[in-house]
């Protein structure tokens, strides 16, 4: 043990706990959410209402939350799994039946003063499940049918409740951050290789089923694919969005046009401009360096959750790290590749940047298990 180890060791536990926060972690979220600030304030015309304001006292709470869940022991996070996983599911069955029309989809629940989107918890509640699940199988049945129809079971339950909403993005998020962890648990390949000659074949009954009775997705859902094969087939309507924000990643150049000058943006070219396609406001403004700066911080997060793990030796903490990890990735490949036209529009929020209540606390929430799971590591 070092000179400095055994200082913080003769400290008091909380003062402890507060020193072995992550807090080169801490520092990047705060500067990738003070980024967004900007662009909220940006796309307002330069005024902190109605985005910008809101954006930082959620953020302010989420730190608060983060903290709090930070301190506390991480066996009992995991002991608190399986209770966290069923009150998600029990609110996804809630949102079929109380929940909030929005903008052609019923996803949000009113819960007093906030409007919760419970498939954003899921994202979070089901990776806990499943790294609690993982922590307690013996790493020798990992691989038999039996162990491996369990999990599968704890995924497609929320995946198939998000996607009657209808949420694809968000459902597609559900079954990576899930196989994330399975594979990560060390669930043998060909599983996934039999899964993904399944995927080969559902995808080629959605497009068979198209104008059919049994038809798979909703109209609006094919139309995003064709949106997504051909933008300039109708520009002015299902194509335009993905037109208008290739347009302004393009005009962005090297150095970009400079701060709250992006036509595309400030003239309302960009629909969704606050929410999923904020991305082509911050490269349209800051161009290359800024949008690659973001993505530099974007990897330093996923960096500290990687290494955070690879340093853990508690199991349950490993598989809930390298999780979380994944799922953040997903979240923010997802939506970079639907602006920049490389998927379908999926209506999936940029992490820490798109407005949005649900998704800022859910991340505070995941990153305070993060940093639960780095606190409390045997040392």
């Amino acid at each position: 043990m070092s000179f400095l180890e055994y200082r913080v060791q003769t400290v008091p536990t909380g003062i402890r706990k507060v020193l072995y926060l992550n807090w080169g972690l801490v520092l990047v979220v705060i500067a990738v959410a003070a980024m967004g600030f900007l662009m909220l304030f940006s796309v307002a015309g330069g005024r902190m209402d109605p985005w910008a304001e809101p954006q930082m006292k959620r953020f302010a709470a989420g730190l608060v939350l983060m903290f709090a869940i930070a301190l506390i022991p991480i066996w009992f996070l995991r002991n608190m799994a399986g209770l966290a996983y069923l009150v998600s599911l029990l609110l996804l069955v809630a949102v079929e039946f109380f929940g909030v029309v929005g903008m052609g989809a019923q996803r949000w629940l009113d819960v007093g003063p906030i409007r919760l989107q419970p498939s954003e918890l899921m994202k979070i509640t089901l990776v806990m499940m499943l790294a609690a699940y993982y922590d307690w199988l013996p790493v020798k049945k990992t691989s038999r049918p039996l162990w491996v129809l369990i999990p599968v079971v704890l995924i497609a339950a929320p995946t198939a409740l998000v996607l009657i909403q209808p949420n694809l993005g968000t459902s597609v998020l559900l079954l990576l951050g899930g196989a994330a962890v399975m594979f990560a648990a060390g669930v043998s390949i060909w599983y996934f290789l039999i899964v993904g000659l399944i995927g080969i074949g559902a995808l080629a009954s959605v497009f068979y089923s198209r104008g059919t009775p049994w038809q798979v997705l909703h109209d609006y859902q094919y139309r995003r694919i064709d949106t997504f094969l051909d933008p300039t087939s109708d520009p002015l309507g299902a194509g335009y969005n993905i037109i208008q924000a290739q347009i302004a990643l393009g005009s962005g150049g090297w150095s970009g046009k400079g701060f709250m000058q992006g036509t595309q943006s400030r003239l309302n070219f960009i629909p969704e401009k606050h929410t999923d396609f904020i991305f082509t406001t911050l490269a349209e403004e800051f161009g290359f360096l800024g949008a690659f700066s973001l993505l530099l911080l974007y990897g330093l997060i996923i960096f500290f959750c990687f290494v955070s793990a690879i340093q853990n030796r508690d199991r349950f903490s490993q598989l809930l790290l390298i999780g979380i990890g994944c799922t953040f990735f997903f979240y923010l490949a997802v939506n970079l590749s639907m602006v920049m036209g490389m998927a379908p529009v999926v209506g999936v929020p940029l992490p820490f940047l798109s407005y949005g209540g649900s998704s800022m606390l859910v991340l505070m929430l995941a990153f305070g298990l993060v940093q639960s799971a780095h606190v409390h590591r045997p040392r």
